[in-house]
């Protein structure tokens, strides 16, 4: 049986290899994301070893591109999009602008034509989706006003790069110097491009609107798991396909819009929930895929250009994304959040670049340019994050004991990770989970009157139990910081709500370190999943499985 398997073989290696690699780099206290560039690096055609399929690669790449903006479109509502739209409009314009003259200027330095400035120039002005959300979730920020704005701008962006692609072919002769503008070569194709994209964005608006949740909610009631799984899948790569194929909108950009327009239905969390572990795991071959592209060579062959390239991404963009942003009276947080989150360049640099070579526009130099500026950014990313976070914890710190209220959230309106104060509390419940069953415990306990904090990673549940009246720590309870901030050592008990027995294991062993005597009550679905919370030092496991019989046994007539 023969096995040449590429797609596969693709797969299988990459993800080893930025699982091993990625398990490295959070051991070295760097980003996975370093060792998901690596894997790719050593998966590409430039090193000795095996070599992935590119094309492959690209177009598994694309589908986490898809997934990973149709869940930003959960969290992000059109009155979002809207409420930003006076500083991410001129503020990607102007940043895109900026970014483009310094690249042309660079690439005169070069020798090469103003076509192949401004290819290159507008290749270097725009961001990559894939990092830039990863980086505001890991800090929580994507539902903040820093978040909203980033996405707004990214958005834009978005936008500004579809119209570029469709304008360039026609534009490579003028740009060439071949031939004059006229209406049919010039006007045609941006009112065209214009045309579908407001086509889209209505059809999205009219009908989308009510037929996108319709067909959820239809399969939820259906009582399928697997069947709701899929239809999320469908929705999210079905209309991101139709924007790309019918309306020549960008896949992103039509994932985007299709988990907006599902934002507003009541089934987006677990719509959320369910598209995680794909998402996930598809954004990591993202970033293989752009590892496989680079050259390590370039970097000794071309090393004053390279900084250059860097220096134009990292510095220049940046730069004018804070001056922008203070101009228009927003914070220094906010202007820095912004500056670092546009320093660095992915996907619609790539597809740029490529046109730009096709077209005869830019040299292969260029492209090449373009990818080690890429690859570089994105690994300095993560550490100008890390930067950030220090950065801006030193002058908040010092307010958050004083001017904010205990337990606040750890991504702030003025800085992300602020440490959460310890609760006053004594005597009170610690609960971890508000979802269906941690909600149906906070309601029937209220009227005890017994003192509640509520632990949570969900903002929406974190909402509803302030809502209740109750305390809330928005965290993972895992976090050593975050449940030593419950206070567990003066707590009544600890209950662990939480569907995911693992993640309740490493609560139930943080607890019972923090207090030896606590009571800890735990959530199983299984008898594995009783024997590990019970080996992790649970007081008690509750099987709902067991705890539904028992109540059904009790129902039943009495037979004598």
């Amino acid at each position: 049986m023969p096995h040449h398997t590429p797609l596969i073989a693709t797969i299988v290696v990459g993800l080893v290899l930025a699982f091993a690699l990625g398990a490295v780099a959070h051991r070295l206290k760097a980003s996975p994301l370093v060792g998901y560039l690596l894997a790719g690096v050593l998966m590409g055609p430039f090193t000795p070893g095996f070599t992935g399929d590119q094309a492959l690669a690209d177009q598994l790449a694309e589908i986490g591109v898809i997934l990973l903006m149709f869940g930003v479109g959960l969290h992000f509502s059109l009155n979002d999009l809207l409420s930003v739209r006076a500083l991410a409009i001129p503020g990607a314009v102007g940043q895109i602008a900026i970014a483009t003259l310094l690249g042309i200027a660079l690439a005169y330095t070069l020798g090469w034509s103003f076509g192949a400035g401004l290819v290159f120039g507008l290749a270097l002005s725009v961001a990559s989706t894939v990092v830039l959300l990863r980086a505001l979730q890991e800090r929580r920020l994507i539902e903040t006003e820093r978040g909203r704005i980033a996405v707004g701008w990214l958005i834009v962006e978005d936008i500004a790069m579809v119209l570029t692609l469709v304008l360039l072919p026609p534009l490579a002769g003028i740009l060439k110097g071949q031939a004059g503008a006229d209406f049919v070569t010039l006007g045609l194709p941006l009112l065209l491009t214009l045309g579908k994209v407001i086509a889209f964005v209505v059809i999205m608006l009219v009908i989308g609107r009510r037929a996108i949740p319709w067909l959820l909610h239809y399969v939820a009631h259906t009582g399928s798991r697997e069947l709701f799984r899929l239809a999320v899948l469908a929705i999210a790569l079905g209309v991101a396909y139709g924007a790309a194929t019918l309306f020549d909108v960008s896949f992103a950009l039509g994932a985007f819009f299709a988990g907006m327009i599902l934002s507003e239905s009541e089934l987006s969390h677990r719509a959320a929930s369910e598209s995680l572990p794909l998402r996930d795991a598809f954004a990591v071959l993202f970033f293989i895929s752009v590892g496989m592209l680079f050259d390590p060579s370039i970097v000794v062959k071309d090393w004053a250009y390279v900084l250059a390239v860097l220096a134009i991404i990292i510095i220049g963009k940046s730069a004018a994304a804070y001056v922008i942003v203070r101009v228009f009276g927003h914070s220094h947080a906010t202007a820095l959040t912004i500056s670092a989150s546009l320093a660095q360049i992915g996907e619609f640099s790539f597809i740029l670049a490529g046109l730009g070579v096709s077209l005869a526009l830019m040299p292969d130099r260029g492209r090449d340019l373009i990818l080690a500026g890429a690859i570089l950014s994105i690994l300095i990313n993560p550490f100008l994050f890390v930067l950030l976070d220090r950065f801006l914890a030193k002058p908040s710190a010092a307010k958050s004991d004083a001017a904010k209220p205990a337990l606040a959230p750890a991504a702030g309106a003025d800085g992300p990770r602020e440490p959460v104060p310890v609760t006053a509390l004594t005597g009170h419940i610690v609960l971890v989970g508000h979802g269906r069953v941690g909600g149906f415990i906070s309601e029937t306990m209220q009227p005890s009157g017994v003192p509640m904090l509520v632990i949570d990673s969900d903002p929406s549940h974190i909402e509803q139990a302030r809502q209740q009246g109750l305390e809330a720590i928005e965290g993972n309870a895992a976090d050593p910081e975050i449940v030593a901030a419950a206070n567990l050592s003066a707590a009544r008990c600890l209950l662990v709500a939480i569907p995911d027995a693992f993640e309740g294991g490493q609560v139930v062993d943080q607890g019972r370190k923090l207090n030896p005597g606590l009571v800890i009550v735990a959530r199983a679905h299984s008898k594995a999943e009783i024997e590990h919370l019970k080996k992790h030092g649970a007081t008690a496991v509750v099987m709902s499985e067991h705890e539904t019989a028992k109540a059904m046994i009790a129902g039943i007539p009495s037979m004598t």
